[in-house]
Parts: structure tokens; sequence; C-alpha cells
């Protein structure tokens, strides 16, 4: 996938196409993990849809949850939801972010040689 050290440095439109192919990956995952989080809320928390939507959008992101659960399976979602969420957003950060950094240690090395 990616090209290695003794290989010239990819073109920028072919990187940049590589790089868009991250990000669209990336935002795959983002709505995947997103919608996963308004059906759980909807089932475990009996909330309504665009309040599940909210939460889970808000849960993702780091801010906190809106709507108090008040179910015991609505809470353990909510948990288990918030402990996945940072790990989701660690894996996402660094799928955008890899490009990048490949590009950056690839052209140190080329400047090396």
């Amino acid at each position: 996938m990616y090209e290695h050290r003794s290989q010239p440095l990819l073109p920028w439109p072919h990187f940049l196409r590589r790089a868009g192919r991250h990000a669209i990956w990336a935002l795959l995952v983002v709505a995947g993990f997103v919608g996963a989080g308004t059906v759980g809320y909807r089932v475990f928390g009996r909330l309504a849809w665009i309040d599940g939507f909210v939460n889970a959008s808000m849960i993702f992101s780091g801010m906190g949850p809106v709507d108090r659960i008040e179910t015991t399976s609505g809470k353990l979602f909510a948990a288990i939801y918030a402990l996945l969420c940072g790990l989701v957003l660690l894996a996402v950060a660094s799928l955008i972010i890899a490009p990048w950094v490949h590009r950056l240690v690839h052209r140190i090395h080329l400047d090396a040689r």
C-alpha cells in the first residue's frame, strides 16, 4: 500500500488521492459508529431517534451525554459506548494522519541518502 523507502516519493496527485481514501474510510467508520450508537440509544435507552443521534454524536465527540438514561440496559450501553468511542476516535485520527506521517518519514529517508 505504501512505497518502500528505496522507491521514489509518490507524486502529489497520487498522494492526495491516497490521503483522500484514508479520509473517506475515516468518515465511514465515524458514520458507522455514530449510527450504531444512535440505534443503541434508541433500543437500550428508549430515546427518540433524534435524541439517540444527539447523544451518540456528543459522546463520540467527547462532549458528554445530553439526555439522562433511565434503564439499566441503557446505562450499560452508554458506558460501553463511551469507552469504545475513545478508542475509535484514536483509530480514526491515526487513519487520517497515517499517509502524512509516512510521507514525512519517507522524505526524511530520501533526504538522508
